[in-house]
């Protein structure tokens, strides 16, 4: 299906059925975590699955839970998650992120997922625009990724997308936290309300 089918919204409880369609079909994401990982609670063996369900669908009723679901029909077919550094602050690589002193961002990227079957199809490309409009609709700012080379990882472990996506869409390289995790940053301008 070509990229131009795709619609992205945002995830919201009018949204919430087909998110939870999406995660389900693909075994709660992540061992069940339902993308909770990057959340202050985060997820251990205890909280994932419907531990981890109940916590998203209550900061979705919140408005603590970000995201752009793409959309291929009436199917969720991926996402991008984000959300301020205090609304995701577990990060992949935290601990040699905090040693370059770093400048928080506005915005951070948390999960790109693409479910089975869709992969290599421009999904999380979609995915990661339709967050940057959801961002700029809330003002913009600088927003920050963890992407990796997707040239040394499988596609089903980009859990934070690929760095190629990121460099498409404008994003630059700022430093590396890992053997093939980046750091790398843009500015989103806000759009007039």
């Amino acid at each position: 299906m070509p990229e131009t089918e795709y619609r992205t919204r945002a995830l919201d409880e009018s949204t919430w059925d087909a998110y939870a369609a999406l995660v389900e079909r693909n075994g709660g994401m992540v061992g069940g975590c339902w993308c909770m990982a990057f959340h202050p609670e985060g997820v251990d063996k205890n909280t994932a699955g419907r531990v981890s369900r109940d916590r998203k669908l209550e900061r979705v009723r919140s408005g603590t839970a970000h995201a752009a679901l793409v959309f291929a029909g009436e199917d969720a077919v991926g996402w991008c998650q984000f959300g301020s550094p205090a609304e995701l602050p577990r990060i992949k690589g935290r601990a040699a992120y905090e040693k370059t002193g770093p400048v928080l961002p506005d915005w951070r990227i948390g999960c790109c997922y693409v479910g089975k079957g869709n992969r290599r199809r421009g999904v999380a490309a979609a995915a990661l625009a339709g967050a940057l409009e959801l961002i700029a609709d809330l003002g913009g700012g600088t927003v920050e990724g963890y992407p990796e080379d997707s040239a040394s990882v499988p596609a089903g472990f980009l859990f934070n997308g690929a760095l190629s996506t990121y460099e498409k869409l404008g994003f630059t390289r700022d430093r590396t936290i890992g053997k093939h995790r980046w750091v790398v940053r843009r500015h989103v301008d806000g759009q007039p309300a």
